[in-house]
């Protein structure tokens, strides 16, 4: 059971929490929902780092989509996922010297569309382990 009580608005438990101020809970979600699908990274790539930093940041709700891939097959997949830990590590003070090597599989805006998810999705799973919002159980 979440910290605070669940508003009537939105779709999903995460929604509903988000819902308590509607302006912010239908921005969050059409951000996330631009930043999640295909576009300059595949919405794969993006699903193995939102699955690497959830079982990192403490949103058990996050964490019930299941575990990232441990051995991708797609090289991008791997350094993107290594990025993303490498802000949980940091707390997002990446180090410089670690981008040329990102950028042998990565264009720049495709590295800045990267980072976007990555704080995004540190972001919201933050949100949901700050108010212990918990897996949905198989009924939700």
């Amino acid at each position: 059971m979440p910290i605070i009580s669940f508003s009537s608005i939105g779709d999903t438990p995460f929604q509903r929490l988000l819902g308590h101020n509607s302006s912010i809970m239908l921005h969050w979600n059409a951000l996330g929902e631009t930043l999640a699908r295909d576009s300059l990274l595949s919405a794969e790539l993006k699903e193995q780092v939102r699955r690497t930093l959830a079982h990192r940041n403490g949103c058990m709700y996050c964490r019930a989509k299941g575990a990232p891939d441990p051995k991708p097959e797609e090289a991008a997949i791997g350094m993107a996922t290594g990025l993303a830990e490498l802000f949980i590590q940091t707390g997002g003070n990446v180090d410089s010297a670690v981008f040329p090597v990102l950028r042998e599989h990565f264009t720049d805006a495709q590295l800045s569309e990267l980072c976007a998810w990555i704080c995004f999705t540190i972001a919201s799973q933050w949100f949901g382990a700050a108010l212990q919002l918990e897996a949905p159980n198989e009924s939700e």
